[in-house]
């Protein structure tokens, strides 16, 4: 194969590899750092070019003023020596040419080259807005005003970083276009704040104008709405906008005034218009739980009774007296009472986890969920992470964890999932959800107990593990492969717990009943990551081949 087509097919496959959503994933947004600072690199081999070409130009400049100005003062004087008139002719004829073709020699070849090639793993469009509504969302979750953010003000930190007016314009036009006022009027009002304090920037006020006062006007604030168009007019008196819709909320607010007298002459009371003060209200969305996800995420909420702390114990775990434990036991730790929830120690060591990441991180890829109604595996943005799945034949340090992961379980891993991998992005994060399957296995229902409810509430939810022939995930395995310096928890909104990533630890817990029954207290969600680079694996065992390691129970709901 030709070089020059080999390396149209690898730069292809690369394109491929690295295409988009960046954002969900911090452990590959680490490569456009590196990336990044190739190009400045470049720029800067580039800058010393264009500066040695500029100390030449100069210095023949410099000389050829000296000349020029004795040469002029006595054109025929100088001109009757020989050898004099011999260099005027040689250097129109042939320096002057020497020096034109220096001053257009190209030296951004190699700088716009480096450029291209580099562009083709840039983020994208995509990658942007993800990132902008990722700040939205630790913004929301984490209860942090747009002047915290932008100052850069996050616990943990090591480098700070602000947002300049262009930057906080940028995210008020992303949540502009996706029609949510609420933080439109946020980011746009902090970009108006520090225009006011006469940072330098490009964008104009009346463009944040123009969008704060139709994002305000959506909330039904007219007065305030007003107010804004019209500061806006005495910027600039021909935006045609403006002016517009100046006139349209002036008759709007005329109708409101005769509806407001009508009512009062009826009532014979005088009411006094509601204006409202410019702080509004975070709409409500899909989530039912969203406040206590979220206050449970801030550490908030967490329902640790002294009577519940009192049955929480720690202990060496020999996995029932596993051979494989009996020496070396795992530092077991509980967590929760119930559902039982426990925590082992040193399960993964640096070295281990470290191996891990390096096998998973070229398999990354945008983490999916099943879709309730079709059973199609689609990407959502509450599951914002990228994720891999590695086999024992990959590298025996995964065939080494998963036999861990067994002895500590007491579980077989024969029917588990493949070992997953998960990398959480900007604001990663995990909206509360099951990790079992709602929907009920066979169709001999009871007419009363859980089992009902299952089938009446997930009738319409294809079976997710059906294609398996395993049986429901029956447990969940979670290791934490990084500290996090802020958010990041995995909390269970149900019962109020917040578990806490700790490296080199694990938690776990069963998703089922032993009847087979799904235990709906597990719903649990991932927090946003605030600050950090959130790494996990999980293992999921099913029901088929533990039948008789864990057997059923007398009731229901053992």
């Amino acid at each position: 194969m030709k070089p020059w087509l080999q390396l149209f097919f690898t730069c292809t496959l690369l394109i491929w590899h690295t295409e988009a959503e960046f954002f969900t994933s911090i452990g590959q947004m680490t490569d456009l750092i590196y990336a990044e600072k190739d190009l400045v690199q470049s720029l800067k081999e580039y800058i010393r070019a264009e500066e040695i070409k500029l100390s030449q130009i100069k210095s023949w400049a410099e000389k050829m003023d000296v000349l020029t100005s004795k040469s002029s003062s006595d054109p025929e004087g100088y001109l009757a020596h020989p050898v004099n008139a011999y260099k005027l002719v040689k250097r129109l004829n042939t320096d002057w040419l020497e020096l034109e073709n220096l001053v257009l020699q190209d030296t951004t070849n190699g700088f716009i080259a480096n450029l291209t090639i580099q562009r083709q793993f840039f983020p994208t469009e995509e990658d942007e807005t993800g990132a902008a509504k990722a700040l939205m969302r630790l913004q929301d979750t984490y209860k942090l005003d747009p002047e915290t953010l932008s100052r850069g003000n996050l616990p943990g930190t090591k480098y700070r970083s602000s947002l300049t007016v262009g930057d906080c314009f940028g995210m008020g036009k992303t949540a502009y276009n996706d029609g949510d006022y609420y933080h439109t009027v946020l980011w746009m009002e902090q970009a108006l704040k520090q225009h006011d304090e006469g940072e330098d920037t490009t964008v104009s006020k009346v463009e944040i104008l123009d969008y704060l006062s139709y994002a305000v006007f959506q909330f039904g604030d007219l007065h305030r709405a007003m107010e804004l168009t019209r500061r806006l007019i005495s910027l600039d008196s021909t935006h045609e906008r403006a002016g517009s819709n100046l006139r349209y909320f002036e008759k709007l607010l005329e109708k409101e005034r005769e509806k407001e007298q009508e009512k009062s002459n009826k009532t014979m009371t005088t009411t006094e218009p509601v204006v409202q003060s410019g702080a509004y209200e975070r709409p409500l969305d899909y989530l039912p739980e969203r406040d206590i996800y979220e206050a449970l995420c801030r550490g908030e909420g967490v329902k640790m009774t002294p009577r519940r702390q009192k049955r929480l114990f720690c202990r060496y775990h020999d996995g029932n007296r596993n051979p494989h434990l009996l020496i070396a036991p795992f530092k077991e730790e509980d967590e929760w009472d119930s559902p039982h929830i426990v925590r082992y120690y040193d399960v993964m060591s640096d070295e281990e986890i470290e191996k891990i990441k390096q096998l998973a991180k070229p398999k990354l890829a945008r983490a999916t969920v099943r879709d309730p109604k079709t059973g199609v595996l689609t990407v959502a943005s509450y599951r914002v992470s990228k994720s891999s799945w590695l086999e024992e034949d990959d590298d025996p340090v995964v065939a080494k964890v998963n036999q861990r992961m067994q002895q500590i379980t007491g579980l077989t891993v024969k029917t588990a999932e493949l070992l997953q991998v998960a990398n959480y992005g900007m604001g990663g994060q995990y909206e509360p959800h099951f990790d079992f399957s709602r929907r009920p296995f066979d169709s001999t229902l009871k007419s009363e107990g859980n089992r009902l409810a299952t089938f009446l509430n997930y009738k319409d939810e294809p079976d997710a593990f059906k294609r398996l022939g395993t049986g429901n995930r029956v447990a969940t395995f979670l290791n934490y492969m990084s500290d996090v310096e802020a958010g990041g928890a995995t909390v269970f909104p149900d019962f109020g717990a917040a578990i806490w990533p700790k490296k080199g630890t694990a938690v776990f817990w069963y998703n089922l009943f032993r009847s087979g029954e799904g235990d709906y207290r597990t719903r649990h969600a991932a927090c946003p990551v605030l600050v950090g680079c959130k790494w996990v694996s999980n293992k999921w065992f099913h029901e088929r081949g533990n039948e008789f390691l864990r057997p059923c129970g007398r009731t229901e709901v053992d």
